[in-house]
Order: structure tokens, then C-alpha cells, then sequence
């Protein structure tokens, strides 16, 4: 599957590409991201947990940069293995620049397999966009953050994406408390006869 989108930086591109490059910056942009360590100038080891569907999966692989054209391009592959599948997919990265400000451009392509294929199209594109959206509406509040004018007169930052977090643990919190209201349901039934 293929998804695609723009962001407007106020900063200059070269700012903007060595952020591209620094590994630190990248590990704050990966949702779920537990570790990215760099390997080579070009390669990096990663891993993430992101909740897909119902399932939780960890997945561990690397991230590679080519195609690298110095402060105007290059294309940033990503391949994991989980307990559920694997994933792979690309990302085409472009900058441009004008008057100061630089648009980033990128196109995604993703693939999946295992259990995670089976959760079906429309469910793995949307986690997909979600991920990617999350990717790089994250890298461009940590490059260059949107500043807005409350009426106050306080300066505050607005956010381009909201944190994605794993509901992974509240989900089996509530099902423990259900099944405890329960529990104490048919103990309390079988007491009172």
C-alpha cells in the first residue's frame, strides 16, 4: 500500500537534514520505539512495540538509509519480525526549500505478513497511516515545533500528532476488573442461598 503527505518546517534544510540523519531525533519519531542504535552511517538497529489490531506485537529489524542525496533526498527502508508477522516498507523523503522554510515530502509504500496480513486491508492501512502520519507529524513538532498566540499572550506549542501509546495493558486491566465484578457476582449469589 502507498500513502503519501507534505510538512512545512521553518527551518532551513540543511537543519532539516541532518535531523533526517541523527539517530536520537529518529528514535523519538518511531511509535512505540524502545531502542535505535546506529550500526553505520547508513544503518541502524531497531526496536518497537505498536498495538495492530488486537494483538501487541514487538517487532525487531533494522532501518536502512540509500539513495542518499546530501541535503535534498533519500530513501529510508525499514524491515521487522515479530511473533505475529513481519512488516517491511520504504519511504521516499524529499526536501525543498523556499524562502527559509523547507517541505518535506514523503511516499510510503508497506508490506505485511503472517497473523498481522490477516487482520485485513483496511484495518493494516490505517494502522500504516497512522504510523507514518505519526512519523513524521512527530519529527516535524521535534525539527520545527508550531508555536500559536493564546489570547492571553502565552506563546504554547501545538502539536501536529498526538503520542501513540499501546492500550495494550488497560485493555487486560479492565478485562481482570470485569472478571472480578464477576467473580464476586457468583460468589456473593451463592453465599446469599
Amino acid at each position: 500500500m502507498k500513502l503519501s503527505g507534505t510538512y512545512k518546517l521553518n527551518v532551513k534544510k540543511e537543519i532539516v537534514w541532518q535531523a533526517l540523519n541523527n539517530p536520537n531525533i529518529l528514535k523519538q519519531c518511531v511509535p512505540g520505539c524502545e531502542s535505535f542504535e546506529k550500526e553505520s552511517d547508513t544503518i541502524f538497529t531497531v526496536s518497537a512495540t505498536n498495538q495492530i489490531g488486537p494483538m501487541n506485537a514487538t517487532f525487531s529489524g533494522t532501518v536502512t538509509l540509500s539513495n542518499i542525496q546530501k541535503n535534498q533526498s533519500y530513501t529510508i527502508k525499514g524491515e521487522g519480525q515479530s511473533s505475529v508477522g513481519f512488516a517491511n516498507g520504504s519511504a521516499d523523503v524529499k526536501l525543498t526549500e523556499e524562502n527559509g522554510s523547507t517541505t518535506l515530502r514523503y511516499e510510503v509504500n508497506v508490506n505485511v505478513g503472517g497473523k498481522i496480513a490477516q487482520l485485513g486491508s483496511r484495518l493494516i492501512g490505517g494502522v500504516a497511516k497512522k504510523m507514518s502520519d505519526y512519523f513524521f507529524g512527530r519529527f516535524s513538532d521535534v525539527i520545527s515545533p508550531v508555536k500559536k498566540v493564546e489570547d492571553t499572550g502565552e506563546i504554547v506549542e501545538e502539536k501536529r500528532v498526538k503520542e501513540v501509546k499501546s492500550n495494550f495493558m488497560s485493555k487486560y486491566f479492565y478485562l481482570a476488573l470485569v472478571t472480578l465484578i464477576l467473580l464476586l457476582v457468583v460468589i456473593f449469589y451463592f453465599v446469599s442461598r
